[in-house]
């Protein structure tokens, strides 16, 4: 279907020089002449946003090459509707370049090795100059759990948690038996969601409340009060 001729504010016709640029003026046209647009707000975003971003991944993992392109525009509107709600706020308002702003200047001092002078010539010693620079960055707070997304699904949750843990002297015991490949892992988390619903209990629950309980021994570990403050 042949898209509409330009008007004269049209972001489209300066899109060819800096298309980035074109994608935010056009968000904001949306924003300022779409009534469905004018009404939403960060909150209500969020399910648009979670589903855009599972379609990405869906690309990622099976989608050919022009479904993963399209899918990181879907993507990339989301954060331009978000940014462009933030920039009419009244009491603390940012817009698009405040947030790439932001970005670019987080990434350059995540990045010594790469801007400052330092070197770095494993993954393992990128990820320590990562890990210190964020430490700078989040000096206010008092455990690694704090900024792990609750929200998160359970086993990407559990990861993350996991992780953290081992950081900090708390380690999870391994099974016996372990999967040899990510494909018996898959095949056993499978068989397992499978029993956890033949016997009529929430999988999904269980794996939560392990790991609340090891955020708790993590606060502990910590010096805390033992509150994992994770979902409940």
């Amino acid at each position: 279907m042949a898209l509409p001729s330009a008007r004269e504010d049209d972001p489209r016709r300066d899109g060819l020089s800096d298309p980035l640029r074109a994608a935010a003026e056009t968000m904001r046209a949306v924003r300022d002449r779409c009534v469905w647009s004018q009404q939403i707000d960060h909150r209500a975003l969020v399910p648009y946003l979670v589903e855009e971003s599972a379609e990405l991944i869906d690309a990622i993992e099976a989608g050919p090459r022009e479904d993963v392109r399209e899918e990181l525009g879907d993507l990339l509107w989301q954060v331009l509707f978000h940014a462009e709600i933030a920039s009419r706020d009244a009491d603390a308002p940012f817009d698009i370049d405040d947030v790439a702003r932001g970005l670019t200047e987080k990434m350059v001092r995540r990045h010594p090795h790469v801007f400052a002078g330092e070197s770095a010539e494993t993954p393992a010693e990128v990820l320590r100059l990562w890990n210190a620079a964020k430490a700078e960055e989040k000096s206010a707070r008092t455990s690694v759990l704090d900024g792990v997304s609750e929200r998160m699904p359970a086993l990407a949750l559990a990861q993350k948690v996991t992780g953290k843990a081992r950081g900090v002297g708390v380690d999870v015991s391994a099974p016996a038996s372990m999967p040899e490949s990510e494909q018996e892992l898959g095949d056993l988390l499978l068989s397992l969601a499978a029993e956890a619903r033949q016997r009529g209990w929430d999988a999904e629950g269980a794996l939560r409340a392990r790991i609340r309980s090891l955020g708790d021994r993590v606060r502990l570990a910590e010096g805390g009060d033992g509150s994992s403050g994770l979902e409940q």
